[in-house]
């Protein structure tokens, strides 16, 4: 049965900003209160998806969150108009304000968890919002996010939803930045790997000091249960909490696979050989490519700097596979130098394309980041929401929205004007009925 692996893409939001809320996050931190650009971000955005789906990718849409939180602000105590509110707030607690315009949501990797149909007990593909607790002005995207994803996944004969996980910080998930799968083709039973930062409930594990862990042992465990997964599939490896410490918040900021690859950094993880060795076990006969960068050939900061990590990993129709790289990755002697002599090795890797997406990446996410994969039948992919699945029409005709609804530049005094907030919702309210996804925001109920 032939199976694809699709990329849905967060479409970043009217509200697109840096308020550098980040902790842990480098990037995120030394661009706080830059001006943003939402329309240029939104365009980058949408130019990656088209240019996949040019390669001959399935290519997907997720909506984003609808920002400033004021149902937020109100159950914080802030009261009166809408107008009232964003002023209460931005000058009452400036902080807390900021991080009720978050425009984090354009992550879409921190959205959800996703196994596939070939490794879940149920033959369904199943889905569980991360619960982000780790960081308020992410903490508050979970009920939402579960909205878009059934509004997109929406038949329950192949897909299957979950309530995300309780919000406490032992079980703090921060979706598929934390998870990735190998298999031998999409459509077969694959090994899910789950990589966590820290145990909740045994202080004396080790775990970073400087930044915190914002995945548990215990979230990546109860995930694996919601979606019936297998033990003798199934692989928890803990981070490296020195690599944590060094600024590598999500796993996806040093390590990405795909298919029978594992392209990682030499301190990814804290017990590497045994790690490697149990997926290799779990994996079968078939090789696994363990491409691993040394620190003598890209350094953590570089890696940071540039997210090598942060690429997304495609297989293309002609069943080799390129790297997605954001152009900052070229940019750099030492990573542009690694990837040109990594498409001549012995691995399925025969090709790199760079995608400007700096919007985004100075707000601490690369392409990696704007996207949650979804492996799928035919059947399954039929079952799919489809004005959600990018095409040459929904691509104009989101760029045509964009273009409509847009601000070039946005600053932190923008946020508390409520014309913004009125041009928002205009604009969310629109999107919903291009994507045909129903009433999925606070206030369109």
């Amino acid at each position: 049965m032939k199976q694809v692996e699709v990329n849905f893409d967060g479409l970043v939001g009217p509200t697109h900003n840096y308020a550098g809320l980040s902790f842990g996050n480098v990037a995120s931190l030394n661009n706080a209160n830059a001006k943003s650009s939402p329309k240029q971000a939104a365009k980058q955005g949408l130019l990656k998806m088209k240019a996949l789906h040019d390669l001959g990718m399935t290519q997907g849409v997720l909506a984003p969150q609808a920002r400033p939180d004021i149902d937020t602000l109100r159950r914080l105590g802030f009261t009166g108009s809408d107008a009232n509110v964003l002023e209460q707030a931005s000058k009452r607690a400036p902080e807390v304000f900021l991080a009720c315009c978050s425009a984090s949501s354009m992550w879409t990797a921190n959205a959800a968890t996703v196994s596939p149909s070939a490794d879940t007990h149920d033959g369904k593909v199943h889905f569980t919002p991360a619960n982000l607790t780790n960081k308020f002005h992410r903490s508050l995207e979970p009920e939402v996010t579960g909205r878009i994803l059934q509004s997109t996944f929406k038949n329950d004969k192949y897909f299957q939803h979950h309530v995300h996980l309780p919000d406490n910080e032992h079980f703090g998930d921060e979706g598929a930045a934390n998870h990735t799968r190998l298999c031998s083709e999409y459509g077969r039973a694959g090994v899910e790997i789950f990589v966590y930062g820290r145990h909740a409930f045994d202080v004396s594990k080790p775990a970073p000091t400087v930044f915190p862990a914002r995945q548990t042992l215990e979230a990546s465990q109860a995930i694996a249960r919601l979606h019936g997964l297998d033990d003798d599939t199934t692989v928890f490896i803990q981070q490296n909490p020195d690599v944590i410490d060094q600024g590598v918040f999500h796993n996806d900021v040093i390590s990405v696979g795909n298919q029978n690859v594992l392209f990682y950094h030499q301190q990814a993880f804290f017990d590497t050989q045994n790690a490697l060795d149990e997926i290799q076990r779990k994996f079968g006969d078939e090789k696994v490519h363990f491409v691993r960068v040394d620190t003598e050939a890209v350094t953590v900061q570089e890696a940071i700097k540039t997210y090598l990590f942060n690429t997304q990993i495609i297989t293309l129709p002609s069943g080799e596979m390129a790297i997605i790289a954001p152009t900052d990755c070229e940019e750099s002697d030492s990573v542009s130098k690694y990837l040109s002599n990594l498409i001549t090795q012995d691995t399925p890797i025969k090709h790199v394309h760079y995608f400007d997406v700096k919007q985004s990446m100075r707000n601490g996410g690369g392409p990696a980041c704007l996207r949650l994969r979804v492996a799928m039948t035919e059947q399954e992919l039929g079952a799919v929401n489809q004005n959600t699945l990018i095409d040459d029409a929904n691509f104009a005709k989101l760029n045509s929205w964009v273009d409509k609804h847009y601000r070039d530049e946005l600053g932190d005094d923008d946020l508390r004007d409520p014309q913004l907030l009125i041009e928002s919702r205009t604009a969310l309210d629109e999107l919903t009925q291009i994507l045909n996804l129903g009433s999925v925001y606070p206030f369109q109920r």
